[in-house]
C-alpha cells in the first residue's frame, strides 16, 4: 500500500516526516478511525457524496464529490476555494461516517457548497510542496515587518494555498490590532494575496503542537476539537495545589485535562459534609487538615499537637450535628486505623540485568590481593611451598623428619636446656638457624655461652 501523503506511489511511511500515518508533525492530526470500512454495504446502496478533507493544522472542511471519484483516507485531492483557485488537502474520512461527523458539528448538507475537483496530479503536488517550503521563511519575514511597525501581535503560523496564490497568516494578540500597513508591506514583499486571521492561545498550541508535562503529545493537537473553559475551581475540587506553573499548559492557560476527572470528583464530593473546618469538643477545637475524597476519611488536629486524627465521614457528621445542638463530645471518639499496604515483595531479582556499579572494582581488588599473596610467597623463602605458621610457645611442635635430599631441609633439633633454666625454643628451619649460629660464634662466641649467667 502506497503512502497517500507524499503521493509518490508505493513508498512506505518513514517516521515523522509528514509522509505517513504518524501522529507527529501533522500527518494524522485530529485523525478519525473509520470503523465502518470493513462492513459490507447493501447492494443498492448509494455512497454518501460528501467527503471530509483535512488541511494543515486542525482545519477540516466538507466537500461534495459530484464526479463520484473513488477516494480513500489519505489521498491528496484538489478542492475548490472561496477566493478562486484550488487547494490541496488529504481525505480524512468517506462514506456514512461523514454524515455522523456533520451531525456532530451541526453542519447541514445544504451548507456544503464547495466541491472536489480531482485527485492531485504530480504537477499539483510539486507546486503544493514548493508553496509549503516558503512558509517558514515567510513567517520570519512577516515577524520582522511587524516588529518594525511596533505592532503588539505574534505571528505564529503561515498557511499557503495549494496553488501558491494566497497565504493565511495566523496571529495572536491581546486586543485589536491595526495591521493595514503591515498587509501592504507583506503584499509588496511576497506578491501574493494576504489574509490575517486572529486565533486564541489554545488554537495556537493546537496548530504548533508539542509534548505536554505528561510526556505525550498535546491533546489539542491530536484529538481535542472543542476547548471548554477551565477555572481554578476544577483544581480546588481535586485538592490540587494552586500553582500556576504546574496547572498551566504550553498555551499559558489552565490545562484542558483538569476537566477530565472533574465529574468523578464532583460525584464523590456529594457524600463529603460541607463547612466542617472546625469540630468543637471538650478537649479542644479540632481543625480540618486534609480530606481523602475517595476513601471518605477526614483528618483533624488539635491546637498544639502535631499528630492528625483520621475520622470517617459518619462520625464527622455526628459530631457536627452535636455541635449544632450545643453538645460538646468528650473527644473525637473512635479513631479509624488507616491501613497501609506493605510493599509488594517480588519473587524475582535482577530482572533486567541491573548489576552493581562497583562489580568491576571488586574483581580488581580480588586480583590484586591474589597477586600480592603470590609475591609474598615467592619472596618469603627459597621453597615454592608456603611456610607453615608458627605455633604458640606453650605448645612445643613435635619433631618431624624430612627424607628429601635438600640441604636446607634438616631434621628439627631438640630444644637445648641451659644450666638451671627453661628450655629455649629455637625458630624453625634448620638451614637458616645453622647459619645464624655460625655468625653469632664469629662475633662473640656461642649462643649457649651468652645465655649463661654472668658472674657478678
Amino acid at each position: 500500500m502506497g503512502c497517500g501523503s507524499c503521493s509518490s506511489g508505493g513508498c512506505t511511511p518513514a517516521g515523522c516526516k509528514s509522509n505517513g500515518s504518524c501522529l507527529t508533525n501533522g500527518c494524522a492530526k485530529l485523525d478519525v478511525h473509520d470503523w465502518l470500512s470493513h462492513m459490507d454495504m447493501p447492494t443498492n446502496y448509494k455512497p454518501f457524496s460528501i467527503v471530509e478533507v483535512r488541511f494543515k493544522g486542525s482545519r477540516k472542511e466538507f466537500y461534495h464529490n459530484n464526479d463520484n471519484i473513488y477516494l480513500e483516507a489519505g489521498d491528496l485531492v484538489a478542492v475548490e476555494t472561496t477566493t478562486g483557485g484550488y487547494d490541496i488537502g488529504h481525505v480524512s474520512i468517506t462514506g456514512e461516517l461523514v454524515r455522523m461527523q456533520m451531525h456532530k458539528r451541526h453542519v447541514k448538507e445544504a451548507d456544503v457548497v464547495k466541491k472536489i475537483y480531482r485527485r492531485a496530479t504530480p504537477a499539483d503536488v510539486d507546486k503544493w510542496k514548493a508553496a509549503k517550503d516558503l512558509e517558514w521563511e515567510t513567517m520570519h519575514r512577516s515577524r520582522t515587518l511587524a516588529l518594525n511597525l511596533n505592532l503588539s501581535m505574534k505571528i505564529s503560523d503561515v498557511d499557503y494555498q495549494g496553488d501558491k496564490t494566497k497565504a493565511t497568516f495566523y496571529y495572536t494578540a491581546e486586543g485589536r490590532v491595526d495591521f493595514r500597513e503591515l498587509i501592504k508591506k507583506m503584499a509588496e514583499a511576497f506578491r501574493i494575496r494576504i489574509e490575517m486571521r486572529q486565533i486564541g492561545m489554545r488554537q495556537e498550541a493546537s496548530r504548533l503542537g508539542g509534548i505536554g508535562s505528561c510526556g505525550r503529545e498535546l491533546c489539542c493537537s491530536t484529538w481535542l476539537t472543542d476547548f471548554k473553559t477551565v477555572s481554578t475551581a476544577a483544581a480546588r475540587y481535586q485538592n490540587l495545589s494552586l500553582n500556576t506553573l504546574k496547572l498551566a499548559g504550553q498555551c499559558g492557560k489552565l490545562k484542558c485535562c483538569l476537566n477530565y476527572e472533574l465529574d468523578t470528583y464532583m460525584d464523590a464530593l456529594k457524600h463529603i459534609p460541607d463547612n466542617v473546618n472546625l469540630l468543637r469538643t471538650e478537649k479542644g477545637d479540632a481543625r480540618l487538615q486534609k480530606t481523602d475524597i475517595f476513601k471518605r476519611v477526614m483528618w483533624f488536629s488539635y491546637p498544639g499537637e502535631e499528630s492528625w486524627v483520621p475520622l470517617p465521614i459518619n462520625r464527622v457528621k455526628e459530631i457536627q450535628q452535636m455541635n449544632r445542638e450545643g453538645v460538646l463530645p468528650e473527644d473525637l471518639g473512635k479513631i479509624i486505623e488507616v491501613e497501609t499496604k506493605p510493599a509488594k515483595a517480588f519473587d524475582y531479582e535482577n530482572v533486567v540485568g541491573q548489576d552493581s556499579l562497583t562489580r568491576l572494582d571488586e574483581r580488581r581488588n580480588k586480583n590484586k590481593n591474589k597477586n600480592k599473596n603470590r609475591n609474598r610467597n615467592k619472596q618469603g623463602g627459597g621453597n615454592a611451598e608456603a611456610a607453615p605458621k608458627a605455633e604458640p610457645a606453650s605448645q612445643p611442635r613435635p619433631q618431624q623428619q624430612n627424607n628429601k635430599p635438600n640441604g636446607n631441609n634438616r631434621p628439627q633439633q631438640q630444644a637445648a636446656k641451659p644450666e638451671g633454666g627453661q628450655p629455649v625454643q629455637r625458630p624453625e628451619g634448620g638451614g637458616n638457624n645453622r647459619n645464624r649460629n655460625r655468625r653469632n660464634r664469629g662475633r662473640g662466641g656461642d649462643q649457649r655461652n651468652n645465655n649463661q649467667a654472668r658472674p657478678e
